[in-house]
């Protein structure tokens, strides 16, 4: 794109790389990087801050409508399925309820029952809203049980999304080069350092904090701690991974928009052409 002299920015959709100090263990761009290209989404708050999808959502629109007024494009990346949802789908974050005594109810009852009965729970009160949350995962869960127990299994509102292609880049290889690449990844965020990055966050920050769910620092404090050896520390890394992938990839099969490009293919595909004839048009306004 800057190439043909248009200017593009890009907008960071990772629920952990909003966190400052998350550096290695959420693959942020780098300095050189973003001395390249203006990201928007990243380092917004310290770990200990609460960053819901809402204000995330109100910060990717505003940066993507500052951008749509300069005649700019905006790229909106990342792997966070609900935020992007949020963003390109219109999903009313404002609409959705809470309460807070409830919310420490359901985090009660998490503790004591474990994130299966409350899932359980959730698929019993509402399953329209359970088939649409991550149930293995304990905040997603939870935000679910709160939103059925105040609002009932309603369906989330969904005005008009934001108008754009939808762009999936999927690696179509053999599934044990997909592990030997994310082996491959977890070694060199070790190797660069994520182990010191962990180690500089806990002295700082309470190790329990929604922000370090993060792979690969949990598995850095167990190293430090002496539970576990490096080689270890990064087969847990990348096991995680590999888990975390296949969530992705059932989660965005689900998004009917969305175009599937073969991230291998040396052409461009249809639908890269697409979204290049996209970008032409409003470059062209």
């Amino acid at each position: 794109m800057a190439a043909r002299g248009i200017p593009a920015e890009i907008v960071s959709a990772d629920s952990r790389q909003v966190y400052r100090g998350l550096d290695i263990g959420t693959a942020k761009a780098t300095s050189e990087e973003r001395a390249q290209v203006v990201h928007h989404g990243i380092d917004l708050v310290q770990p200990d801050e609460p960053y819901s999808v809402a204000e995330f959502r109100a910060h990717a629109l505003g940066a993507l409508e500052g951008l749509g007024a300069r005649g700019g494009i905006g790229i909106l990346v990342g792997g966070t399925g609900f935020w992007l949802r949020a963003v390109f789908a219109g999903i009313d974050t404002e609409a959705l309820p809470s309460d807070a005594d409830v919310r420490a109810g359901l985090e009660a009852e998490l503790t004591l029952d474990g994130v299966s009965a409350l899932a359980d729970h959730l698929v019993a009160l509402a399953p329209t809203l359970a088939a649409r949350t991550d149930l293995r995962n304990p905040r997603r869960v939870v935000r679910a049980m709160e939103i059925a127990t105040l609002q009932g299994d309603a369906a989330l509102p969904e005005p008009l999304g934001y108008p754009a292609p939808v762009l999936g880049l999927q690696l179509v290889v053999e599934p044990a080069e997909h592990l030997r690449r994310i082996a491959a990844r977890a070694r060199a965020q070790f190797d660069a350092g994520l182990v010191e990055e962990a180690r500089a966050l806990r002295e700082r920050f309470d190790p329990a904090l929604p922000a370090f769910s993060a792979i690969g620092y949990r598995e850095s404090w167990s190293l430090l701690d002496g539970e576990i050896t490096l080689e270890q520390a990064i087969e847990l890394d990348a096991r995680r991974n590999v888990l975390f992938a296949k969530r992705q990839r059932t989660w965005f099969r689900s998004e009917r928009t969305l175009a599937i490009v073969d991230a291998t293919l040396a052409p461009p595909p249809d639908a890269a052409v697409r979204v290049s004839r996209f970008v032409d048009e409003v470059a062209s306004r």
